[in-house]
């Protein structure tokens, strides 16, 4: 029987309040995930405490084995669904933009700290993470990223060397940055021959606006029988599965080795 995983994507609107609101409602998503069988669901960035709340996040930030850490895997045991999701990490006297998969059994598969911190409210109140995010589940190999993380090439292929048949990347992206959900993210997926899922928010937030458009990209690219984005959610709340086949990823590497020859460049260009 082929390895293969039912993944959702729950694209939340940012104006819903911390805490209990949205705890209530990932258990609706839930709920409807149940129904069509998904294995792993995604939420985006800082999804525990909302992404625009600026000193605020200091106040709601938790530990990763917090009150909010023990509500989530309560649910994913409930309805037997692993659940990525971001949150502000405290850690002594630091903070950490963060994200971390609970899985069905209730206990944390993967944990993960954001790298690379755009200027603004993340480089000022958030420490940068140093260690790559990677785990095993359900016969595929996850890494972990986190919005802007992605954007850089390097980070994606990392992961991809390292044997990542999946990137989970929650986000926080803006409405006025389109073209990284439609165009710069499907590629990242494309040109190392893996799935890759986006969790983003949609609606509003303190006067800042999301784009929404969360996705599941196809590692093989746009065939006749595939689409590049499996499934992509629009500008409101959604529930968006699609189903991930570990063949696809093989097939996809095959077919354009950049992963095979990329010593070879580095080499050739002697960079190592």
């Amino acid at each position: 029987m082929a390895t293969q995983l039912n993944i959702a994507v729950a694209q939340i609107d940012a104006s819903r309040t911390a805490g209990n609101e949205r705890i209530q409602w990932l258990e609706q998503q839930l709920c409807a995930a149940q129904a069509q069988s998904v294995d792993l669901l995604v939420l985006p960035e800082l999804f525990v405490t909302g992404y625009n709340v600026g000193s605020q996040v200091a106040t709601l930030a938790e530990t990763s084995d917090g009150p909010t850490a023990a509500a989530i895997s309560e649910l994913a045991q409930k309805y037997q669904i692993a659940i990525h999701y971001g949150f502000a990490e405290r850690d002594g006297s630091k903070l950490y933009n963060a994200a971390q998969c609970i899985g069905p059994e209730g206990y944390v598969l993967g944990h993960y700290r954001k790298r690379v911190l755009p200027p603004g409210f993340e480089a000022t109140f958030f420490t940068k993470g140093d260690e790559v995010g990677l785990f095993q589940w359900g016969g595929f190999t996850i890494g972990m990223l986190i919005c802007y993380d992605a954007e850089f090439p390097e980070l994606v292929r990392q992961l991809a060397l390292a044997g990542a048949d999946i990137i989970l990347v929650p986000t926080a992206l803006g409405r006025q940055w389109g073209w990284v959900a439609q165009q710069m993210m499907p590629t990242r997926g494309y040109e190392n021959g893996v799935y890759f899922v986006y969790a983003n928010y949609c609606g509003e937030e303190n006067g800042m606006a999301f784009l929404g458009e969360g996705f599941i990209g196809c590692p093989i690219g746009r065939q006749q029988q595939d689409k590049q984005d499996l499934a992509r959610a629009g500008s409101d709340e959604a529930l968006i599965v699609a189903t991930i086949k570990l063949e696809r990823v093989k097939i996809a590497q095959a077919r354009l080795p950049y992963l095979m020859d990329y010593h070879h460049v580095i080499k050739a260009g002697g960079l190592i």
